[in-house]
């Protein structure tokens, strides 16, 4: 009897094994399944979810734009085509000789008038009696000043900056001179040195670009003698370009040679012929608004030479700029029909 029973139980053996082994199959397949259809949900929700995000971002399913909103681009494109046509007409007046004495903006139910030009007369310490000969010829003072600025929209100032001892009696010379004719700017940030004259040229247009929203800026010499009526004439010509550098224009020999006059500690990146390039004379010349804020922009990086008139016309190269030869601004040669003259 043992022998039968046993022999049963052994029979019965690989037929348990094999139902645990399906069971076994099964409950993972159940499981995989289970996985599957989790992760595939999880995507769809994703899917759904970033295709009402780009809905929501790109505004699709919704009018792009309004029926008031095309009509208000559409009177804006009716607007600018006027704007346009208006330009045109004064460029034509100015042409015919119709020109006012300098621009105006409108803001709101102001009216503001934009300068016609910032002059800065570059002088120096010990150089009173070149500032009195100029305010005794050309320059108004106090009232008169005022009046210029606000009738011609011509500014004037001579232009200093400060000792290299602060505060020091040079200093303070200025300053009692400034407290009497009101006519100065003075350089904070630049210390007066005659070897440093591009910096302090460079740092007077950025002072005035920043301070004068004006439709031209002029550097003069305070040795420099200005016809103010004449030299507005002469501005007034050249509103219609945006990017102007006028001045007498001329080039000539770098001097290599230390000790000499003119010698240029750059003179090796001239070339081998050892000649500036074309730039404007140093004792005036003038640049327009548009020049005059690309030189404040750049204030950092706008290298400076030995001459303030090289260092100048260098900035210009690689720029989309004009370059006008005025022989009216030509003040050493005396010619006539000149508005300025150099003593």
């Amino acid at each position: 009897m043992q022998s039968r029973g046993s022999s049963h139980r052994l029979q019965q053996a690989p037929v348990l094994r094999s139902r645990i082994s399906f069971l076994i199959l099964s409950m993972f397949a159940t499981m995989a399944s289970l996985y599957v259809a989790g992760r595939l949900w999880q995507d769809s929700q994703n899917r759904v979810y970033l295709i009402k995000e780009l809905d929501r971002r790109t505004g699709q399913g919704k009018s792009v734009i309004s029926v008031e909103e095309t009509l208000k681009v559409v009177a804006c494109r009716h607007q600018q085509k006027r704007l346009v046509s208006l330009e045109m007409e004064l460029a034509a007046a100015r042409q015919e000789g119709f020109v006012g004495k300098y621009s105006s903006e409108t803001n709101g139910n102001h009216t503001r008038k934009r300068p016609l030009a910032v002059i800065g007369i570059l002088t120096g310490f010990g150089r009173k009696n070149n500032r009195d000969a100029i305010r005794k010829s050309w320059l108004p003072t106090r009232a008169t000043l005022k009046k210029l600025e606000e009738e011609e929209g011509v500014i004037v100032r001579f232009v200093i900056g400060r000792s290299a001892n602060r505060g020091d009696s040079m200093d303070r010379a200025v300053y009692e001179e400034n407290m009497l004719t009101r006519d100065f700017i003075v350089l904070d940030n630049h210390i007066e040195a005659s070897e440093d004259i591009s910096k302090k040229t460079k740092a007077f247009l950025v002072h005035a670009a920043d301070t004068w929203d004006a439709e031209f800026y002029a550097k003069v010499n305070d040795d420099v003698y200005v016809n103010i009526d004449g030299f507005g004439a002469v501005l007034s010509t050249y509103w219609d370009n945006p990017r102007v550098y006028i001045g007498c224009m001329k080039s000539g020999e770098v001097f290599s040679e230390l000790g000499h006059k003119w010698y240029e500690p750059d003179w090796w990146k001239f070339g081998d012929g050892k000649s500036y390039f074309r730039h404007a004379s140093g004792e005036i010349f003038v640049i327009s608004r548009a020049i005059a804020q690309f030189i404040s922009i750049n204030r950092a990086i706008l290298r400076t030479y030995a001459h303030d008139d090289v260092t100048v016309g260098s900035w210009f190269i690689g720029l989309d700029v004009k370059h006008v030869h005025e022989g009216k601004l030509c003040c050493s040669s005396w010619s006539s029909g000149a508005v300025c003259a150099a003593v």
